[in-house]
């Protein structure tokens, strides 16, 4: 949990840092932004590799690494004295970032066994769930009562203990070393997955698909995961890097579906609230923050009993309970205005975060209760791989949407500006409806029954 907070925490506390960055740093918009795009890429390089080193290794000893590699990387990047060192340190952070929330989840489903892995990801839930909300009023805070660098050193402590903890509490590894490693698709993946992902982050600076900047690095990591693709699923690659073949696990296909359309709308849709409190209604990155808290309130109620509700009457009716909720919730967004009352925006988010407690965790609860305990570190690591993607995908889909929605029109009066801003969010939040209304016909496939072990080989409560 420790490990999963400072993770997840570390990414949107860094976004409210950016404006600062660009002061401190004399630099340019686009230049800050390789502090987020470097940390995203190293999670993404890393992803791919931590089921298998999980599987050499042992899931406790890299744990301890990565949260080693994370902490110290923090303290670097509060020391950085140059963007350039900023951006190499966060790097440095995201290799240990990007180990940390699939180690976790394998360790707790591993532990917890398919009778108790909702339950598990509920838990595990709280720090992705409630990162993107509480991540801003984190930052704003740190940044307005003592500098930027606090923002990364705040890790350290955390950090710390969280080692400490681990190493006490964690049962010992017990492995057996006999798994080869996939060179090649290392060589496919890794590099694929990081070039596809900053060919997709660089879209919201470009406001076009079409740019050479966005294609080139797009199509070659495209290339490169689709090569990718018949080598893992090859019959003489007995160990994959990523094994694909747990799309043959018909839940598990489900699932990472219902997943990727979940993740594109929620992440995209995150980015949109503290961006129109900020630029619509002038507040600050805190109230911003602030602002959002609702919905967190929201989550944490609803998100301990939908696990405890999946591991006894399976995920399908938790989910499309709470999918239907987020819709509705999402559906009120679409009458914003630039003068919506703050208690109906308030209402409407609070809504959404129940629902959300409803959704995300028992999608994954229901991947990861049906493999064995073999396949949980490779099971652990597909899931994050999508999300990783589908988030990426819905931030920059959101963005170009909503870029374009404020370039249409030319208002010249601050009122009738404040109005256009207002419409066009509204537009792109029913975009985010209507996504998140799709994610019923996955989740309608779920199970709807309480899920069994695929093999009597799963450690149940070790």
């Amino acid at each position: 949990m420790l490990g999963g907070i400072m993770s997840i925490l570390d990414i949107t506390v860094v976004s409210v840092g950016l404006q600062t960055f660009q002061k401190e740093f004399s630099a340019t918009s686009a230049q800050v932004a390789w502090t987020m795009t470097g940390y995203t890429l190293a999670l993404a390089s890393v992803i791919p590799l931590t089921g298998w080193a999980a599987d050499r290794f042992g899931t406790k000893r890299l744990y301890l690494l990565a949260i080693i590699l994370f902490a110290a990387g923090s303290a670097l990047c509060a020391a950085a004295t140059s963007l350039q060192m900023l951006v190499a340190f966060r790097v440095l952070q995201g290799l240990g970032g990007g180990m940390l929330m699939p180690l976790g989840m394998t360790i707790l489903t591993r532990a917890a066994g398919p009778e108790r892995v909702g339950r598990v990801m509920a838990v595990l839930g709280i720090p992705m769930l409630l990162g993107p909300i509480f991540g801003p009023i984190l930052g704003g805070w740190l940044i307005d009562a003592a500098s930027w660098h606090w923002i990364f050193l705040i890790n350290v402590p955390v950090g710390v203990i969280a080692l400490i903890y681990a190493a006490k509490v964690l049962p010992k590894d017990n492995v057996q070393p006999s798994e080869t490693f996939d060179w090649l698709g290392m060589v496919m993946l890794s590099p694929g997955l990081a070039t596809f992902l900053y060919g997709v982050s660089t879209i919201p600076e470009s406001g076009t698909v079409w740019d050479a900047e966005v294609l080139v690095p797009a199509a070659i990591g495209l290339v490169l995961i689709v090569a990718f693709v018949p080598w893992a699923l090859n019959r003489r690659n007995v160990h994959p890097l990523v094994d694909l073949r747990l799309f043959l696990n018909r839940d598990m296909s489900i699932a990472v579906i219902a997943m990727s359309l979940f993740a594109v709308a929620f992440f995209g849709a995150s980015l949109l609230f503290p961006l129109y409190f900020q630029q619509v209604r002038g507040e600050s990155a805190l109230d911003s923050g602030l602002l959002l808290a609702p919905q967190g309130i929201g989550a944490m109620i609803t998100m301990p009993i939908a696990g405890m509700l999946a591991d006894k009457i399976g995920p399908g009716k938790i989910v499309m309970t709470g999918i239907a909720v987020i819709t509705v919730g999402m559906g009120m967004f679409t009458q914003l205005s630039a003068d919506t009352s703050y208690t109906y925006i308030i209402a409407a988010l609070f809504v959404m975060g129940l629902g959300m407690g409803a959704s995300m965790m028992p999608i994954m609860a229901s991947a990861l209760a049906t493999l064995t305990d073999h396949t949980v570190a490779r099971g652990s690591t597909l899931m994050n791989i999508v999300q990783q993607v589908a988030a990426s995908i819905g931030t920059a889909l959101f963005s170009v949407l909503l870029t374009n929605g404020l370039k249409d029109g030319s208002p010249t009066s601050p009122d009738a500006i404040r109005d256009h801003m207002g419409d066009a969010y509204a537009s792109v939040f029913l975009v985010a409806t209507v996504l998140i209304a799709v994610c019923l016909i996955p989740a309608a496939l779920l199970p709807r029954r309480k899920v069994k072990a695929a093999d009597p080989t799963v450690m149940v409560g070790h």
